[in-house]
């Protein structure tokens, strides 16, 4: 047959025809187009699934073939419910909803839709808050120079990474000095409810020197959005921030996929040369949401009800913070300890994987002492790669003074101390007003890391010589 052949597509259309080309040659004879490539893949037959049933917060669907990570759309009364693929077995695949299961039933009608779930990235994002998904919800209209990217993605290669070799400013005292940051560190901050974290947060947004500040904020009360937005970022700093938000309501999914959403968006600043900080409130929540999607497909429960899952996923979204080849993302994470337990499963996993961890202490919070670090319970692995040696003698004078006040303060408290038994906590003592004022900082007070140095620089020198 040598007469035009023309190709049929699903709804009954057709492609140009390839003339004189016999029936067997025709795929020889196509143009390499885009225009073509984008005809055969309409041609090919559409794939339609059914859902079998819906138990809590799954979806077990059948006829898909979708793969795990891949996003399919069930179709509902109201439009088309897209949800992710979480597991398969055989025959069929447990999907979990980006949005309420209100209304599913079985027998709806699935496609799948060939790609994993993307996020908006690029300049344009600047200034916006986005939910779970990359969505904007701040009224400022649609997003303007940005483009989707897959939000899965894989940490920098280990021997690809620039070395951690610069401290980073975090505008907060007792951080630039005593737990000093390096650019491309993860710092876990450690506390329980009500400490003092995201407060602490919003003043390393104002007043880190890094170019770009990623904020995600997983599982938060609603109620507390706009106040962080409006009062502790304020529009300063939220001009050079990007906030993903995903409130405590929102499915598990939701909430897991934002920790990923924020993460790939400070990728993209990283690759193009930036130093980001991606502050993450709170790691635990983003643990907690895997635990509900894990024991949902049925998982087996570890320690304290987390299946296996939730600590690998911890390892593969912590990782893909640091250094790159170029750039660097700063990864402040929030550890929202349980019961004040520091070493409950989701701390110390945390803990084995950062590069430094920030204690706050409830008993200062209470005692209105502000920021709530306990400083003495705090380290950065990376202080002393990126801190000067004259500088690092400061800060390890000063933490010697306050560790021999803490083991001396019982002696203190009955007033069984004799002064000169040890000149450290007679410097401790005499100077105990002046170590409360150079930690404590006011939520609008600026520190600039040089002032910060110059001012302990001088306590220091105040105390004397000490053994």
């Amino acid at each position: 047959m040598s007469a035009a052949t023309l190709l049929p597509t699903p709804r009954g259309g057709v492609v140009d025809a390839v003339e004189a080309a016999p029936v067997g040659d025709v795929a020889s004879a196509l143009p390499a187009s885009a225009a073509w490539t984008a005809a055969l893949t309409a041609a090919r037959p559409e794939r339609v699934g059914s859902v079998r049933g819906v138990v809590g917060l799954t979806v077990e669907v059948a006829g898909t073939g979708a793969a795990v990570g891949e996003l399919i759309g069930i179709e509902g009364a109201d439009g088309e419910i897209p949800a992710e693929v979480v597991a398969t077995g055989r025959g069929s695949a447990q999907a979990m909803p980006l949005g309420p299961t209100h209304g599913l039933r079985a027998g709806m009608r699935v496609r799948p839709r060939g790609t994993a779930l993307t996020a908006p990235v690029g300049p344009g994002l600047l200034g916006r808050v986005l939910d779970g998904l990359g969505r904007p919800i701040d009224g400022k209209g649609p997003l303007v120079g940005t483009l989707p990217v897959e939000v899965s993605g894989h940490a920098p290669h280990p021997l690809a990474r620039a070395r951690v070799a610069q401290p980073l400013d975090l505008g907060v005292r007792v951080l630039d000095t005593l737990v000093t940051a390096g650019r491309g560190q993860r710092l876990g901050l450690f506390a329980g409810s009500g400490v003092g974290k995201s407060s602490l947060l919003s003043m390393i947004a104002r007043g880190t020197d890094a170019q770009v500040s990623v904020i995600a904020l997983v599982g938060e009360r609603g109620r507390e959005v706009r106040e962080f937005l409006e009062d502790d970022l304020g529009p300063e700093g939220l001009a050079r921030s990007v906030v993903v938000v995903a409130t405590s309501d929102e499915p598990p999914l939701v909430r897991l996929r934002s920790a990923f959403v924020a993460t790939r968006i400070a990728e993209w600043f990283r690759d193009r040369g930036d130093d980001v900080v991606l502050m993450m409130d709170s790691l635990t929540r983003v643990a907690m949401a895997q635990r509900e999607i894990g024991l949902s497909v049925g998982e087996p429960p570890a320690t304290r009800g987390y299946p296996p899952s939730t600590f690998a996923l911890l390892a593969q979204l912590l990782e893909r913070a640091g250094t790159g080849a170029t750039g660097s993302v700063t990864g402040l994470y929030t550890v929202l300890v349980d019961g004040d337990d520091h070493n409950e499963p989701i701390a110390d996993a945390a803990r084995s994987i950062l590069d430094g961890h920030v204690v706050l202490e409830r008993s200062l919070a209470v005692a209105g002492h502000f920021p709530s670090v306990d400083a003495l319970a705090s380290i950065s692995r990376v202080a002393s790669r990126v801190t000067a040696p004259e500088r690092k003698e400061h800060a390890t004078r000063l933490r010697r003074v306050m560790a021999a006040r803490r083991q001396a303060q019982d002696l203190l408290d009955v007033g069984a101390y004799v002064a000169g038994s040890n000149p450290l906590v007679d410097a401790a003592v005499a100077h105990g007003a002046a170590i409360d004022a150079f930690l404590r900082q006011g939520m609008d007070e600026r520190a600039p890391s040089a002032d910060s140095w110059a001012r302990l620089a001088a306590l220091t020198a105040a105390m004397g010589d000490l053994p």
